[in-house]
């Protein structure tokens, strides 16, 4: 069970401790019209974890009341995605059509209620009647039909006796209700459709808000947990158990937060749009966002929970980063996954004074991942190099090979470049080189001063791959479909290659191709006649320094709540905070958007506002740490204020702690709403600017870490965010991050 606990699942311990219910049973109820996409996931992760948290079972069932756009293919989807991320429903798959007999039942029995009636108004009609939000409806001529005439004509209707939109069953609730979704709702309509599971046995088919409690409580659940965009339909769901006298045990509607993700499209009717569209190809292609595409593509299963996990469940809508799956993805196979060498774009280097082969030994892992295992590297006269790893004329900053700069070859020699071969228009086509027998990486001698490592192949051992370089399907951060598709979304690369050992080998499905990315062998398109290796995930977010502010013309249609796939717009008071946040605050667009749309957070943000003068430090904090607490508790339940995060970033700005500090002191805070000030003095949390005390903490690093003082002198600066680290680590992150760098780099030169 998890420490913290969400809204949810504290509804479920107190539904348990009064008595309420003596089993937890929760349901997933997709309808089966496309595959599951990410937005699924978490409801899948939602549903069956807390079912498991609480020693229940959840439910698998197929929403299947529209015989017009369910298929089994979608079931199986579905099917396969809920196993796939490692839950289970047991020994059955549910379906709301095996139902459809007792449904007809209670539709019938409304009737003889007086609670229901059967409507010969057109769909305009009906809308017309229905009313505004400042204007009352009024019932239709037809609601004044008898019983006996109501149940001849559902009777009719359940045979098939009259057209599609001839006739329809409604509630009889209150046409002046506040909420419009009570006003007498559709329970039945006619669909001569053939339903893939009952056939032609029927001719009409149940609306969802008819169906959907109904077959929670046929079912047992006790929890019906859905999203925010169903909460006004919770009053049709009472009302009609509660009519019927289905009481006793009876479930309950409780509504979180849907997901949504920027540069991603969620409606399943824009996503088959683009699979019948040919834009893609197929549910399942690497760019979807659906639960196969991510799963073709190489991401994990534990990676899409541990995303799932990260953003908790929440009571408001948000938009969540892209660049946060991403990570999870990253973070899952950083320490898992072998790392190998793949030339994309293949330049030829010929030693010229070296002559014979030899095999190298190389770890597919680097020093500080805990696993083990090498392969044998084959290394000749004749090898293949990164095009753009080398440049004839190289812009300030180049640090790979130059006619002037020798680079290293990762687990192999220094080489130097002597001549350059051009084809007639100039392109270059070899490079002739000459490598130090000394330089051998492991053994090195020399004395030759590199400040890169590069990737490479022999050229007569290295195999031909097909690498497919996925990148984000939408352009824009609030796409609207096919119009904001990025049109360099995938790249075919046919002439790649690749070390001997992965195609021979197999050592795994997945790789990180060393400073490239993380690629994941194609489960449709493999063969060992054409192996085609899919990218995941580049190594950083390259997105990020391409993001840029929002368009207007887009802001207005970043989702708030999402209804039937369509995306409902900023009020006005919130477009102008999202206005204020973007200009006078000079936040950025996601926050801004993160603050504007909650009221809560909002409000806290103005709050701490008039308390200090840091619209950046303190937007930061309260978009994201405040705003987890505020996804598990009310506002009132906070446990620090306002004046309290102030403070606390106050403390940042003038360098009296660091960041990673005040995150500690923020945990602190939210467990037991201590003063920040008083828990950094009381622990001795107080940043540490004098180099004189930083100092003798870098030369024992230093002293401790010679051979990666040797590798770091010999080029590889990508060990200074090591000796950076283990400082921060000795001193328990108090340590100024800047002041640190600056000394640990004056002592590692010296």
């Amino acid at each position: 069970m998890r420490e913290s606990k969400d809204f949810l699942r504290t509804i479920v311990e107190e539904d348990l401790k009064s008595g309420k219910y003596r089993e937890v049973i929760t349901r997933f109820p997709p309808e089966p019209n496309g595959f599951p996409h990410i937005g699924h996931a978490k409801s899948i992760c939602i549903n069956f974890g807390i079912a498991s948290d609480y020693h229940g079972h959840c439910n698998l069932r197929m929403d299947d009341t529209n015989p017009t756009k369910e298929d089994t293919q979608y079931v199986e989807a579905l099917k396969d995605a809920v196993e796939w991320l490692g839950f289970d429903w047991g020994n059955n798959v549910f379906f709301t059509s095996d139902y459809f007999p007792k449904l007809y039942d209670y539709a019938t029995q409304l009737i003889k209620m007086g609670k229901a009636y059967v409507d010969s108004l057109t769909e305009e009609e009906i809308r017309q009647y229905r009313g505004t939000v400042t204007q009352a409806g009024k019932r239709s001529k037809y609601g004044d039909r008898s019983i006996e005439e109501n149940l001849d004509l559902f009777e009719r209707m359940k045979k098939g006796e009259f057209k599609d939109g001839e006739h329809v069953l409604r509630a009889r609730i209150d046409m002046s209700a506040a909420n419009m979704k009570m006003r007498d709702p559709l329970l039945y309509r006619i669909r001569h459709a053939h339903h893939f599971r009952a056939g032609d046995e029927w001719s009409i088919y149940p609306m969802y808000d008819f169906a959907h409690c109904l077959a929670d409580y046929i079912e047992g659940i006790s929890h019906s947990i859905c999203t925010l965009e169903f909460e006004n339909n919770r009053d049709i769901y009472d009302w009609v158990l509660d009519t019927l006298g289905l009481t006793m045990s009876r479930p309950y509607q409780y509504e979180f937060a849907r997901l949504g993700i920027n540069y991603t499209v969620m409606s399943k009717r824009k996503l088959l749009e683009l699979v019948k569209g040919g834009q893609v190809s197929g549910w399942d292609d690497p760019r979807m966002p659906t639960i196969a595409g991510y799963r073709r593509r190489g991401y994990t299963a534990e990676s899409i929970l541990n995303f799932c996990d990260q953003i908790g469940i929440a009571k408001a809508n948000s938009m969540v980063d892209v660049a946060q799956l991403e990570f999870c993805i990253r973070d899952d196979l950083n320490t898992k996954v072998p790392r190998v060498m793949c030339v994309l774009d293949p330049l030829k280097v010929t030693i010229e004074n070296y002559n014979g082969s030899e095999e190298i030994d190389a770890s597919y892992y680097p020093h500080d991942v805990p696993k083990e295992g090498s392969r044998k590297l084959p290394f000749s006269r004749e090898i293949y190099i990164e095009r753009d790893d080398f440049i004839e004329n190289p812009p300030k900053g180049y640090f790979r090979l130059t006619p002037k700069q020798p680079v290293r070859l990762r687990h192999a020699y220094i080489i130097s470049c002597k001549e350059i071969i051009k084809d007639a228009n100039g392109n270059v086509t070899e490079i002739k080189a000459e490598y130090y027998p000394e330089s051998k990486s492991g053994s090195d001698t020399s004395s030759i001063k590199i400040k890169s490592a590069i990737q490479w192949v022999s050229a007569k051992e290295a195999k031909a791959v097909e690498v497919r370089l996925y990148d984000r399907l939408f352009a824009n951060e609030a796409p609207e479909g096919v119009e904001d598709i990025n049109p360099d979304s995938l790249k075919v690369i046919k002439n790649a290659l690749i070390e001997p050992a992965v195609i021979t080998d197999r050592l795994d499905e997945r790789f990180q191709f060393e400073r490239q990315g993380y690629f994941y062998a194609d489960p449709t398109l493999y063969t060992d006649e054409n192996p085609v290796f899919n990218k995941i995930v580049s190594l950083k977010d390259s997105w990020s320094k391409k993001r840029k502010v929002i368009p207007e013309v887009l802001i207005s249609k970043i989702p708030k709540v999402q209804i039937d796939g369509e995306v409902v717009p900023m009020s006005e008071a919130e477009q102008a905070l999202f206005d204020k946040y973007t200009g006078e605050l000079k936040l950025n667009s996601e926050i801004a958007n993160t603050l504007a749309r909650d009221k809560n957070l909002s409000s806290f943000y103005e709050e701490a506002l008039k308390q200090l003068d840091s619209p950046v430090g303190l937007a930061n904090i309260v978009s994201n740490e405040v705003a987890r607490e505020l996804k598990v508790r009310e506002v009132s339940q906070l446990k620090f204020n306002a004046k309290q995060i102030s403070e606390l970033v106050k403390m940042v700005d003038d360098e009296t702690i660091s960041s990673k500090i005040a995150k500690q002191v923020f945990e602190q805070m939210a467990k037991s709403g201590e003063n920040p000030i008083q828990i950094v003095e009381t622990k001795g949390l107080i940043q540490i600017n004098d180099p004189s005390k930083i100092l003798p903490i870098i030369d024992e690093v230093i002293a401790k870490n010679p051979d990666n003082v040797a590798k770091f002198k010999a080029g590889n600066g990508k060990l200074l965010g090591f000796f950076v680290g283990q400082v921060l680590k000795t001193t328990g992150g108090k340590a100024n991050p800047k002041i640190v760098n600056e000394l640990v780099v004056e002592k590692l030169k010296s």
